[in-house]
Parts: C-alpha cells; structure tokens; sequence
C-alpha cells in the first residue's frame, strides 16, 4: 500500500472514531448522569469529524493534481 493509501486510511479511522466518540458523548449527555461536559465533547467530536471529512476530500484532490499513485 503507497503512502497516500495508508493516509487516507489514516483519515477514514479518524473520523469514524471522533464520530463515535461523538455519539457516544451525545448519549452520555441525555443520560441521567450527563454532564456539560459530555455536551461539549460531543460538539467538539462531531466538529472534528466534519473538519477531516473536509481535510480528507482535499487532500485527495490535490494528490490527484500533483499525480501521486
């Protein structure tokens, strides 16, 4: 596997667990014993996995550009 492929698996992992660990901050915050703190780990989570999404279709785009294989 080329270093771009190991990359982007690297991305696809990141954003599948921060949007885990969003959902799962989400759930912890409707609970009983929720906190603020969930809330904002949730938010934080959920943000992060939208920011490498983005990250993760520019970075294919320019790897496109500049023809790595």
């Amino acid at each position: 596997m080329s270093l771009k492929g190991v990359h982007i698996l690297f991305i696809v992992l990141s954003v599948a667990l921060t949007i885990m660990m969003g959902l799962w901050a989400a759930r912890m915050y409707i609970s009983p014993t929720g906190s603020i703190t969930h809330l904002g780990t949730a938010a934080l989570s959920l943000l992060a996995g939208v920011a490498l999404s983005v990250y993760a279709v520019k970075f294919i785009r320019k790897a496109r550009k500049i023809g790595l294989q």
